[in-house]
């Protein structure tokens, strides 16, 4: 892709919105175009801390490894979303790995690139700072949620937040979310199991809250993003 193609596909990222002609003529000359395959491995867990990734289209999935060998999965990431951003750290290496959950076409953004784009633009560094306190904001809801909450309730939030964020809107009330995940990474992502989820979906289906194919389970027609958020909220 030539840096002109470039130019234009990056003008039209949100998280760039903030950038001058020029910045945006510099990124593209130093920026890496990407494609991989679902469930290829972007970077893995201890790969140098050389790049910010802005995804284009696609969905990612951050991830974890415990000591005792469990995954946990971190986050999901997706169209016009940016990961790796936090390198503000005296870490050289990552903690986490990358793995495209669907076809993913990517731009790897050099670390010292990223980084005088920040000292540059005052509103792109503070655009920055909001992902940062933002995704740090849904660990702490994460925990609150395994904490306080029951299974199915963290299942319905984890539904509902996809199609807030996701969703694409169907008729007056419904919204379809392809989530691309198995239940086994749903039961990561919630703190739950792999045979909880299963039931849980089910059961939600069953009351009319959702609707999925058997063999596509992993898009979710909502039937109403408001009732279901009602459901959140007074669970």
């Amino acid at each position: 892709m030539n840096n002109s193609l470039k130019v234009i596909a990056l003008r039209e990222m949100r998280i760039l919105k903030t950038l001058t002609p020029a910045q945006l003529e510099t990124l593209a000359a130093e920026v890496i175009f990407g494609k991989v395959a679902k469930n290829a491995v972007i970077y893995n867990i201890g790969s140098p801390m050389d790049y910010v990734y802005l995804v284009e289209k696609g969905s990612v999935k951050l991830g974890m490894v415990a000591s005792c060998g469990k995954t946990l999965t971190k986050e999901l990431v997706y169209d016009n979303e940016v990961f790796g951003e936090n390198i503000f750290t005296s870490e050289l290496v990552t903690k986490e790995y990358a793995e495209a959950m669907t076809e993913v076409k990517f731009y790897k953004i050099p670390v010292g690139v990223f980084q005088s784009l920040i000292v540059e633009n005052n509103v792109f560094a503070t655009s920055i700072m909001n992902i940062i306190v933002t995704k740090l904001q849904n660990l702490e809801e994460r925990l609150q949620n395994f904490v306080f909450r029951k299974a199915k309730e963290r299942i319905v939030d984890f539904i509902f937040r996809t199609g807030t964020r996701k969703g694409v809107k169907i008729g007056i009330n419904e919204c379809l979310i392809d989530h691309g995940m198995s239940h086994r990474e749903i039961a990561y992502l919630t703190d739950t199991s792999r045979q909880t989820v299963a039931r849980i979906l089910n059961e939600l289906k069953k009351e009319n809250f959702i609707h999925y194919g058997s063999r596509k389970s992993s898009k979710i027609l909502i039937r109403d993003l408001n009732t279901l958020q009602n459901y959140v909220m007074v669970g």
